[in-house]
């Protein structure tokens, strides 16, 4: 450990402290070939690859729903949304200050759009964090626990989507989606860099992995799931071979629509000419759905899921040509 520590320092020029989160096991002899931290700072924050336009657009969930609406990225319906007590829907916007205000609000969105059931995302949290969902069952007894929360923060009001049957076999209670990041080369080709499955835990209704899931990669020719899952460190860094709920194994599992997937994403990159970005996508009956997108897209995880993105030559190119620059 010692020796390859050093080897780190020199080569990288930086103490590597993500060593001692997922390096140090003995299985891991490549340890060169994943990201260190001054890389990652580079591919997420380099003017070469990201436009700031872009990023906000990208990195927003609001304003990424309003624009889908103009395009043709096929994202969940935007039913609402509020920006504190302002709550927009149908082209109105109308300012709610009690329970019982906010109670009809709810009982004419429903209505009007024929849903059982609303999700709720901030619009500029990560992870999974402040998401939850509203049924039309329980409604008025839920919005009596989150009123504070919905009329003092901003969100994205969402259809929930109907998971393909493939992908609930191994965990139903969350939308388990794909995260797959896509790079421009500089020759101005789009490649994928790689694709990891992220699942849910227990009752979680959100798949991220900062919230205390785990991802499974991909194998990008096949578009089926490696043996091994994992967890990130900060959630004990375990790995896994089937989920802990179901006992579905991760080997061999063929992805529904994963070549489609991966052309949503090719497409999507046409019309967002951002360089380096990492999409969300859910796999539902009819094929892939766009749910978010991100301009810094978790890097560990593809990191740990395919044992070093730097083996991949399109990253080894863009790093060494933005640390040309950056020099």
């Amino acid at each position: 450990m010692i020796g390859e520590l050093i080897t780190l320092i020199v080569k990288k020029r930086e103490i590597p402290f993500y060593y001692f989160k997922y390096l140090y096991r003995k299985h891991i002899t490549n340890y060169l070939d994943y990201i260190s931290l001054k890389e990652q700072i580079l591919l997420v924050d380099h003017k070469s690859l990201h436009n700031p336009d872009y990023v906000s657009l990208i990195n927003n969930k609001l304003y990424f729903a309003l624009f889908c609406e103009k395009t043709s990225i096929k994202t969940p319906k935007l039913v609402s949304y509020n920006l504190g007590a302002n709550f927009f829907f149908n082209g109105e916007v109308t300012k709610l200050e009690t329970k019982e205000e906010l109670h009809e609000f709810y009982e004419k969105v429903f209505d009007q759009h024929g849903m059982e059931t609303l999700f709720f995302r901030p619009p500029s949290d990560f992870g999974g964090k402040g998401c939850f969902k509203l049924a039309k069952s329980d409604f008025k007894n839920d919005l009596d626990t989150i009123y504070r929360t919905l009329i003092h923060g901003n969100y994205v009001h969402t259809e929930v989507i109907e998971q393909h049957e493939d992908i609930n076999q191994i965990h139903g209670k969350s939308v388990n989606t794909l995260r797959i990041i896509s790079l421009v080369t500089s020759d101005g080709v789009t490649e994928i860099i790689s694709a990891v499955l992220r699942l849910g835990v227990g009752n979680s209704v959100v798949d991220n992995a900062t919230s205390g899931g785990f991802f499974v990669g991909v194998d990008l020719k096949e578009g089926t799931l490696k043996a091994v899952g994992h967890y990130l460190p900060e959630h004990g860094g375990g790995e896994i071979t089937e989920h802990p709920d179901s006992g579905f194994k991760f080997e061999g599992f063929k992805v529904p629509y994963f070549k489609e997937a991966c052309q949503t994403v090719i497409e999507g990159v046409k019309i967002i000419p951002d360089r380096f970005i990492g999409w969300d996508i859910a796999i539902t009956p009819k094929g892939p759905i766009v749910i978010e997108t991100n301009a810094e897209p978790h890097i560990p995880v593809s990191d740990i899921s395919y044992g070093g993105l730097l083996q991949n030559k399109h990253v080894k190119n863009v790093v060494e040509e933005l640390k040309s620059i950056k020099d």
